[in-house]
């Protein structure tokens, strides 16, 4: 169980890290296809509807934000979780923290992500994520 609490951890770590444009480094969104199955889901409940996207539909315009210019120094962090694995199949619940400046203001933020994963011929993947902000 280790070794796949040690790969869900990594995941975790390489989906928020997708994102970090910190120091003039360039994020690496491209890499949330190789986290999650093909036909994976990323559901943003914030507010009154949810949105909920497919991979494409959430990658293009956080890479357009976070490389033109309107999100800079930008990156999101696992404050804790609670993981549970039963057989091929896992969930993770997390909290995290955000910052980095939209729009030239500095902003810090905060909120929970559920994350569902499935074991596939090529390792653990992401089949689903959803999130809501405090």
């Amino acid at each position: 169980m280790s070794d796949v609490k040690a790969e869900l951890d990594q995941l975790m770590r390489t989906f928020l890290g997708a994102f970090t444009n910190t120091g003039g480094s360039p994020p690496n969104v491209g890499v949330v296809r190789e986290v999650f199955i093909p036909q994976g889901m990323i559901i943003k409940n914030v507010g009154a509807e949810p949105v909920i996207y497919d991979l494409d539909a959430f990658v293009a315009p956080r890479e357009k934000i976070l490389t033109d210019g309107t999100l800079t120094e930008f990156s999101e962090w696992e404050v804790a979780e609670r993981t549970e694995i039963f057989g091929s199949i896992a969930h993770r619940f997390s909290d995290y923290r955000k910052s980095g400046f939209l729009d030239g203001e500095w902003f810090e933020g905060s909120g929970r992500k559920t994350t569902q994963f499935v074991r596939t011929p090529a390792g653990w993947r992401m089949s689903s994520m959803a999130w809501d902000d405090v």
